[in-house]
């Protein structure tokens, strides 16, 4: 793939014993060539300086196939990895990186590879947060260029946000939930998560019990492990109360919130929600319960009892029609 004027090599060090080092590597690292002990003719070392110039183009292109080399490129040609890790980044953090890169330079190189289908441009393997400062800044992001497959792209994405230790529980799961619905196997994405079985089958299906919206709303909650958010799913189990919660969430104080007093908001307002759809038995003139009534924000839930009065729920199925048509007569509508 041509990159001609995509990319720039990087002659700023990431330590000092690099920068020592690097007196004495012209191009990506290559050592000069010896000079010779005799002079030599002009055209011999025109056909010389020819001769390494290709060499070290050959070097240069096979350290950035193999990852070695670290280039400049604009972020304008650098794309999102195909899959979401993350619920989205804190505004004050980020600006925060930005300032330090801003500062200090970048001293962490991004891990990107060759984009599949779009010639000329690359997409990111790990390192979304220092592209989005670098672009805030308006200079380069630097970067190691690789060739990857799918699966090693999620790979080097999954195991590189385990070692920095800094993705929640939920934005794990999700990412896990996500690699599986576009159709990667188990293994890999164990790999990706350094987690066992048993650990990924948790993860999965805490996603796949939860309403995406509520996820996403929340966002990463980072103080928020499995437990309470399995404990959210049990509260949003009944389909009113996802659409109690979908109202609940629309509110300003919700959103203005940070994500674990979001998190805490919610399941205080399912709770008590679930506290007031407590369903009520209705007392018959021959003081029984043949039914149990229950209210929540979105409707009224009638329960027959079949052991306190058999039959009564068909009995009264057949009279909704003239039981409507009465409601309507004395109402009006």
């Amino acid at each position: 793939m041509a990159r001609k004027n995509l990319i720039g090599i990087s002659d700023d060090p990431i330590d000092a014993d690099a920068e020592r080092a690097a007196a004495d590597r012209p191009i990506a690292g290559l050592n000069p060539a010896p000079r010779p002990a005799a002079a030599v003719g002009g055209i011999t070392r025109s056909l010389s300086n020819i001769t390494q110039k290709v060499e070290r183009a050959q070097e240069l292109e096979r350290q950035l196939a193999e990852g070695l080399a670290v280039v400049e490129l604009d972020p304008a040609h650098v794309d999102a990895s195909f899959v979401a890790d993350r619920l989205g980044v804190a505004a004050h953090e980020q600006q925060s990186l930005a300032a330090q890169i801003r500062e200090h330079g970048q001293q962490v190189p991004i891990l990107v590879r060759p984009h599949p289908t779009a010639e000329g441009r690359y997409q990111v393997a790990y390192g979304h947060r220092r592209l989005a400062a670098a672009r805030e800044i308006g200079g380069k992001v630097r970067a190691v260029v690789r060739e990857l497959n799918d699966e090693q792209l999620v790979v080097s994405q999954g195991q590189e946000n385990n070692a920095r230790a800094d993705l929640s529980f939920i934005e794990r799961a999700l990412f896990a939930t996500r690699l599986e619905d576009r159709g990667f196997s188990r293994e890999i994405i164990m790999a990706a998560l350094g987690v066992d079985k048993a650990a990924l089958s948790k993860m999965v299906s805490v996603v796949r019990r939860l309403p995406i919206v509520a996820i996403e709303a929340i966002g990463p909650a980072p103080s928020i492990g499995r437990r309470r958010w399995f404990e959210l799913a049990e509260l949003l189990s009944p389909d009113e109360k996802a659409e109690a919660a979908s109202a609940f969430m629309q509110g300003q104080e919700f959103q203005e919130a940070s994500s674990d007093q979001r998190f805490d908001a919610l399941c205080t307002f399912l709770s008590t929600s679930r506290a007031r759809a407590k369903a009520i038995p209705w007392v018959a003139p021959d003081e029984t319960s043949p039914i149990r009534i229950r209210e929540t924000e979105s409707g009224t839930t009638l329960t027959f009892s079949r052991k306190s009065a058999p039959g009564f729920a068909d009995f009264v199925r057949q009279r909704l029609k003239s039981l409507y048509l009465e409601y309507q007569e004395e109402t009006g509508d």
